[in-house]
């Protein structure tokens, strides 16, 4: 018992040593977390979700032709949630229409992903934080739905103080040689959005908040922008368990046996690989060999694949890469850094694929697991090597950055789970009191 007091009384001095705001937050109740605190200033914060939070309309025009009658049901009957409520798809046997309607084809005339013939498509509710969601029950306060809360709780306010950027899952930022007309478009959006949180702000600079693939997002947009600009308006860069540019195992897994950030009850994995095909993102964020070698990542029966045998492996899998991209284009060796102030936090501890078996040379079914290291989703060698990379290039134009792992907590839960979460709202407070 002595000891224990000793220790707490050693902690509430350390304490004591924080900035006040930081002090205050690890101070408070789980439940208060931010609660009743007032904020000297309010830089204007732009808060980016995961690959399955934005949602998606579609419109059927006359040129549509379906290949069930049911799916031209809502020809020429306006915009309808497409990609919102995973059960309506399922309820309304809508599942099979869904696919064909969100699948893209490549237009080699302009060297670009397009919708099917007579297909709409729109991101929905663009500027707002509220416009990420998660499409069933499972999981309410995923998609920075807490971290959301946490931030109104400390007088945030969406549209006004707070924003979001939601984005068309299916599309990639263009790599060397491609065009992406949605995503020239979506960063002019994102320049704007972020020009007039600041200009509503008393032109105060934004901090960008990304989390997963909504990370990625911001990385690939601000090294999009010129660098004069990123001084002018932002702040700080905040990366919760960013998908690496380097590349991981899961997303070659879902290329080999369907994606795993679609989920729909009773719907196979398998039955949504063609459709995950034809998403020019689902090309990114391979693994790279400059992370993962020669080390066989896909196991059969009869031939072992690396991050170097991808033009052998493909081809067994059924995937065709004619008329698009060669494939080694998408496999990305390159870290650029952002340049601004910038904190990544990530999760590690977790047991987190690094190989998958086929036992039977059968890409038809699901493979086993092998599990080494990282957050669930993203690979703790990918992490580091990113992390490093980054650290490196900005220490060499002595700009901040900041890298913060955190032991037992998963990818998705990063700004979930009670101690994760406020070790990010430290984070962010601290951010918001320097030099504002």
């Amino acid at each position: 018992m002595a000891k224990t007091k000793a220790f707490l009384g050693l902690l509430q001095l350390l304490l004591l040593l924080l900035p006040p705001s930081l002090r205050d937050y690890l101070w408070a109740a789980p439940s208060d977390h931010g609660a009743g605190q007032q904020l000297k200033v309010y830089h204007p914060i732009l808060l980016q979700a995961g690959f399955s939070c934005s949602s998606m309309e579609a419109r059927l025009t006359d040129a549509y032709t379906p290949s069930l009658p049911r799916c031209g049901a809502l020809k020429g009957k306006g915009w309808f949630p497409l990609w919102n409520r995973t059960a309506d798809l399922v309820d309304h046997d809508y599942v099979p229409c869904f696919k064909e309607q969100m699948s893209l084809v490549f237009d080699p005339a302009i060297n670009d992903y397009v919708n099917q013939p007579g297909v709409e498509t729109r991101v929905t509710n663009f500027g707002s934080t509220y416009g990420f969601a998660w499409k069933d029950e499972s999981c309410p306060l995923c998609c920075n739905v807490k971290l959301r809360n946490e931030l109104e709780a400390l007088g945030y306010r969406d549209g006004d103080t707070l924003f979001g950027a939601p984005y068309d899952i299916r599309h990639a930022p263009p790599r060397p040689g491609q065009r992406s007309k949605v995503y020239t478009d979506y960063f002019a959006r994102v320049k704007d959005l972020v020009q007039h949180a600041s200009e509503k702000n008393g032109n105060k600079t934004v901090i960008l908040i990304g989390h997963s693939f909504g990370a990625r997002l911001l990385l690939d947009f601000l090294n999009s922008t010129p660098l004069p600009w990123r001084k002018q308006f932002i702040k700080h860069l905040v990366l919760l368990s960013p998908t690496p540019t380097i590349g991981f195992m899961q997303p070659l897994t879902n290329l080999a046996w369907g994606p795993t950030c679609i989920v729909m009850e009773n719907v196979p994995r398998l039955t949504l690989r063609p459709m995950w095909w034809s998403f020019p993102s689902s090309l990114l964020s391979q693994p790279s060999p400059a992370v993962f070698g020669h080390n066989p990542l896909i196991i059969t029966k009869h031939r072992n694949y690396s991050a170097y045998d991808y033009q052998d492996f493909l081809p067994a899998l059924g995937f065709s890469m004619n008329g698009v991209l060669p494939f080694n284009k998408w496999v990305d060796k390159r870290v650029e850094s952002p340049m601004v102030p910038t904190t990544y936090l990530s999760g590690f501890g977790i047991q987190t694929t690094k190989q998958v078996v086929f036992l039977d040379d059968n890409f038809n079914v699901e493979p086993e697991n092998v599990y080494g290291d990282g957050d669930g989703v993203v690979n703790w060698n990918s992490v580091l090597v990113f992390a490093k990379e980054l650290k490196r290039q900005h220490s060499a134009e002595n700009v901040l950055f900041k890298f913060i792992k955190i032991p037992n907590v998963s990818h998705s839960y990063i700004s979930i789970q009670e101690d994760s979460l406020k070790i990010v709202m430290a984070e962010l407070l601290e951010i918001l009191e320097a030099n504002s």
